[in-house]
């Protein structure tokens, strides 16, 4: 039954149809418009061009063994959250205090982020709090800074030729920051054994309490080796720094119990999302809350909740990517099961096959092997560098990267290859499998050199004579040969989203 509504004032004649459908018990479906038709439509409809070039990046994928160890496959329920409707929502501000409406699940979203980040990482919520806006982890580290430090305060981090990385500061040797953190900030490195090729720990003691820094960062983009935060926590209070772990690499395996844990030790803990952790392309910034020390019988409390969130927003950045974040939420519920602990212990059992598989190749590694997920390969003695390896691999659809080594000069032509198993680990590789790729490795190295021999002899310029190297590449018989094998053999391992 329907109530009789009397009206005083004219009602349209759209008005009018829409109270007639009621009566008879439905809404009328107002008529798409051609736009709307548009703006639903998949994008093979609506840009063959982009489409096209996904395709390619999709079978660049399946096809091709990923050795970079920043990178991986993430899940297909994670996917799913990235092209989800929370791409659509403005959320300045956090739960409960936004500077838009209608953000109630927006809320519940981002709240059930963060306690599951927490209890991934067997963290109290009234000893810990977690920021999960930082929309990368270069980013994070620096809102991580300008929230404990001034402009112009000092920082250390591990030097990038040494295995650390940009967002830790660094300069060149003629004092120039390549690293807008070492404009910002004043940066010191601290650096490597070169006979042991293990964070040189006695060193940073020593230049720490001369140096004074604000901030000590104990993290690493291309270190194969286990960080002692228990050394690094005492030099930090020896000079009276805040300790910051950037686990950006190891973040899975430090949620699967596999390797020491940071948060024992650490001030503040970053990580990326999208590595090890195998989530979204992202971050988060772990800080501790609550009683700092006691001191004359007055609590002195942390201070890093309010100052760290308010460098996120609105100090640095302004909406959110929610997508992102829910797609972090499922990869941190994920990273809880026995699936992802058995995968994390395959990480590091292939990457020790990986290290046993070089050296029968006749490989060098800086520090003589690994304990974690990464391999840097030290080819001095092979007479290739990093660059023109890096190049005929991807030829033959082998992802990898040069990456310096100590004792490099020049970042663009280093000495170094850096390789992981992350990524193929995802998609199914065993430890006979990273044999294999160790093997093909090998027989690059052996092509490269042959191939470098016919490079133009009169060419003096670098750049040039790299171009002409990847041509010869191309041209090879033996690289195309070989390039046909591996596509074939990478593709016979599915990717996410396929089984």
């Amino acid at each position: 039954m329907f109530t009789k509504i009397v009206r005083t004032t004219p009602v349209s004649s759209s008005r009018l149809a829409i109270a007639r459908s009621l009566r008879n018990g439905y809404a009328t479906k107002a008529t798409p418009t051609a736009d709307q038709v548009l703006i639903s439509k998949h994008v093979q409809d609506v840009d063959p061009e982009m489409h096209k070039i996904l395709t390619n990046e999709k079978l660049r994928q399946k096809h091709s063994i990923t050795l970079i160890p920043s990178e991986n496959f993430t899940s297909k329920s994670v996917m799913d959250l990235l092209g989800s409707e929370f791409q659509n929502k403005y959320s300045e501000g956090y739960p409960g205090a936004r500077y838009y409406g209608g953000n109630q699940f927006i809320d519940q979203m981002e709240s059930l982020c963060q306690k599951r980040a927490l209890d991934l990482y067997k963290l109290d919520p009234s000893k810990w709090g977690v920021n999960v806006q930082p929309l990368s982890g270069a980013p994070a580290n620096l809102y991580t800074y300008s929230a404990i430090m001034n402009v112009g305060d000092r920082l250390m981090g591990l030097d990038l030729p040494h295995g650390g990385h940009l967002s830790h500061g660094y300069r060149l040797n003629s004092g120039t920051p390549i690293s807008f953190i070492s404009k910002y900030f004043q940066s010191m490195p601290y650096r490597l054994n070169l006979d042991t090729g293990l964070i040189d720990y006695d060193q940073l003691s020593l230049t720490s309490k001369l140096f004074r820094p604000k901030v000590i960062v104990a993290g690493t983009s291309a270190y194969s080796r286990l960080i002692d935060y228990e050394r690094f926590a005492e030099i930090s209070k020896e000079c009276g720094a805040y300790l910051m772990s950037d686990m950006a690499h190891i973040s899975g395996l430090v949620a699967a119990g596999i390797i020491p844990s940071p948060f024992e030790h650490s001030d503040i803990v970053t990580t990326t999302t999208h590595k090890s952790l195998r989530g979204p392309r992202g971050a988060m910034i772990f800080y501790r809350k609550g009683v700092k020390k006691v001191v004359k019988g007055k609590e002195i409390m942390y201070d890093f909740d309010k100052k760290i969130n308010f460098s996120v927003f609105p100090g640095h950045q302004g909406g959110p990517h929610n997508h992102t974040i829910s797609a972090l939420s499922v990869a941190l519920k994920q990273a809880t099961t026995p699936e992802f602990i058995k995968y994390q212990k395959q990480i590091v059992s292939n990457a020790k096959s990986f290290e046993k598989a070089l050296e029968k190749n006749g490989f060098q590694m800086v520090s003589g092997g690994t304990d974690n997920h990464l391999i840097l390969i030290d080819l001095r003695e092979t007479g290739i560098d990093g660059a023109r390896l890096e190049s005929l691999l991807q030829e033959i659809n082998i992802a990898a990267n040069k990456n310096t080594i100590p004792s490099d000069k020049s970042a663009m032509f280093p000495s170094g290859l850096r390789v992981g198993t992350p990524a193929m680990t995802t998609r199914g590789f065993a430890n006979e499998d990273f044999e294999r790729v160790a093997n093909y490795i090998g027989q690059a190295v052996t092509l490269a050199k042959q191939l470098r021999a016919n490079e133009n002899p009169d060419n003096k310029d670098h750049r040039s004579k790299l171009n002409n190297f990847k041509e010869l590449c191309k041209e090879s018989p033996e690289v195309q040969n070989l390039s046909k094998e591996i596509y074939e053999w990478a593709g016979s391992f599915p990717v996410p989203g396929e089984l």
